[in-house]
């Protein structure tokens, strides 16, 4: 039976964590509003870009670009979206575990990894998976600017044929309590669904629309890539909220079984000595 000392020991352990798991979710909670208004921001912004494409494609008659081209899907550029930190709950375990399902569904075909996010480099890094790219530390300071690395190396493997198709699985923000996961296509691009988010509006373009599509096609995959590290990061901080929230209330109730320990231990003693004092 441990000791009156060794529970004190453990009361005081316990209370120091749930002093940093109440910081943390603190911490979590103001970076999460801020990277929640980013998302609402960048959603209407990616929204409108397809609906202008899908417009220059319903105006160009034969329509043709690199990231257009469609190829029997042999090779595949899949871009995992993780988090550098960990203590977000099952955050990083459901991108990685929809990864692993992924590969193990294209098992046929030559599969390279583009990483985003330390947990999933180091994941894929020990299993010994080829990793094309990996991208880290880019989440406490995210900007338009690794959304265009990132777009980049993934736009260039598809217009040099490297790769047939790329994917990406990231985590979409919902609310501060759900995060919905999401595998989705990024290239080809469909002519069919940017026809289809056409909107019946009559814009007056400079320049030809042929050339505007092919500078808008490149910007519309960087403001997709933007979109999803945009939604994981708000879903990664509404995460690890709700994971600390958890560890806190498990350390209060930690805490008050260890109280009530310590006081029938304490009882007992002094029961014992009362029953020694009166038997002399």
């Amino acid at each position: 039976m441990p000791s009156l000392l060794d529970i004190r020991r453990r009361i005081r352990s316990v209370k120091n964590t749930q002093q940093i798991t109440k910081a943390m979710k603190t911490v979590s909670a103001a970076k999460l509003r801020r990277a929640q208004e980013r998302v609402f921001s960048a959603r209407p912004y990616a929204e409108q870009m397809r609906k202008i494409l899908g417009n220059l494609t319903s105006r160009i008659e034969n329509i043709a670009h690199p990231l257009l081209e469609v190829r029997p899907e042999e090779r595949i550029l899949f871009a995992v979206v993780t988090a550098d930190r960990g203590l977000c709950g099952a955050f990083n375990s459901n991108v990685i575990r929809a990864a692993q399902t992924f590969i193990r569904d294209h098992h046929g075909q030559t599969l390279d990894l583009v990483t985003v996010g330390r947990k999933g480099r180091d994941f894929f890094r020990r299993r010994g998976v080829a990793i094309r790219a990996d991208f880290i530390n880019i989440f406490s300071r995210l900007n338009y600017g690794h959304a265009k690395d990132i777009s980049e190396t993934i736009i260039q493997a598809y217009a040099n044929a490297e790769v047939d198709a790329v994917y990406i699985a990231y985590n979409e923000f919902k609310s501060v309590i759900q995060q919905r996961l999401v595998v989705e296509q990024v290239l080809p691009l469909s002519r069919g669904e940017l026809r289809d988010s056409a909107q019946q509006q009559e814009y007056i373009f400079e320049q030809p629309p042929q050339e505007i599509f092919n500078r808008m096609l490149p910007r519309y995959v960087e403001v997709q890539i933007y979109r999803a590290l945009l939604e994981s990061a708000a879903s990664e901080h509404g995460a690890r909220m709700a994971s600390m929230e958890t560890a806190s209330r498990n350390a209060a109730d930690m805490i008050d079984l260890l109280t009530l320990n310590m006081h029938r231990i304490r009882q007992a003693a002094i029961t014992r000595e009362i029953i020694e004092v009166v038997s002399g």
